[in-house]
């Protein structure tokens, strides 16, 4: 398996781009009409943002998401060969300074985002232009992919902190340093995330980002990214106020769900781009 994924980001990184992005169509198109796990959920969850959807669009929406999907990957297998030019100039941002402000200021941001458009690319902009970041990733099997992709994102200018390292302390340290942290976050890796209401059904969402926040006391925002036709967009928002009645719990808890929803506002506006495979409404089997 590391082999073939290895040969793969190899192939396509030396591929003419044109070539490369329409053989992610294609094998986009055959992963859909194979209609496997994966694309299931896809489609499932699409229904889930948009209920009153057609079967005849909820089709051709679910297509349309694989091939933005299979566009991360190839986006991801070449951006390391992008230029700094190339990478800015390609990116897009609305509300950008609610996440370079605090920076400058030495407030330190915390940044959330949904699976949407490339998060790679976004945050080799940031680093391209001066800001480095943190995050936190999930570790993948086999180990050998995982450390490719440490490899590939330490490259960038990330410092990649990984599910199984007491995180907490080292994010806590980052943000009180001043500094930028982003997190995926609109899936429960713990299993001891938070229910949200998430386009009207529950949803598991993490605790950490919140409990960050009161902790730190840095500036809470949420990003959603896009697809344009020549690279992404990137909106920023603010989440809050912040609360600062009732318990650490029920803070926690209502900052949580501002979270989920600035991550549905996003989603309703572009659920094409939302790469969302994964079960996330407690109420749907495994």
């Amino acid at each position: 398996m590391y082999i073939a994924y290895l040969l793969a980001w190899r192939l396509i990184g030396v591929m003419p781009e044109k070539l490369a992005y329409r053989l992610a169509n294609k094998i986009a198109d055959y992963l859909y009409q194979k209609n496997g796990k994966g694309v299931k959920r896809l489609r499932s969850n699409y229904a889930r943002v948009q209920p009153s959807i057609s079967e005849v669009d909820l089709a051709n929406l679910t297509k349309a998401g694989m091939r933005s999907y299979l566009r991360y990957w190839i986006d991801t297998f070449r951006l390391n060969t992008w230029s700094k030019e190339r990478i800015i100039s390609t990116t897009t941002v609305v509300n950008e300074e609610l996440l370079r402000d605090p920076i400058a200021s030495k407030q330190g941001c915390l940044v959330v985002l949904p699976h949407a458009g490339n998060w790679d690319h976004a945050a080799a902009y940031f680093c391209s232009t001066g800001i480095n970041l943190t995050t936190v990733a999930e570790k993948l099997k086999p180990e050998q992919i995982f450390l490719k992709f440490l490899d590939y994102r330490q490259s960038i200018g990330i410092e990649v902190l990984h599910t199984e390292e007491k995180v907490m302390p080292i994010l806590l340290d980052r943000l009180r340093s001043g500094k930028l942290v982003a997190l995926v976050a609109d899936r429960d890796l713990s299993k001891n995330g938070l229910s949200v209401d998430f386009f009207g059904g529950v949803a598991k969402m993490p605790s950490g980002p919140a409990r960050l926040i009161l902790d730190s006391n840095s500036a809470f925002i949420s990003a959603f990214i896009t697809y344009s036709e020549s690279g992404i967009n990137i909106e920023f928002k603010s989440i809050g106020p912040i609360p600062t009645e009732g318990t650490v719990e029920e803070r926690v808890e209502k900052l949580t769900q501002l979270m989920a929803n600035n991550f549905a506002a996003g989603i309703k506006s572009s659920p094409v781009d939302w790469h969302m495979l994964q079960r996330i409404w407690t109420d749907e089997k495994t």
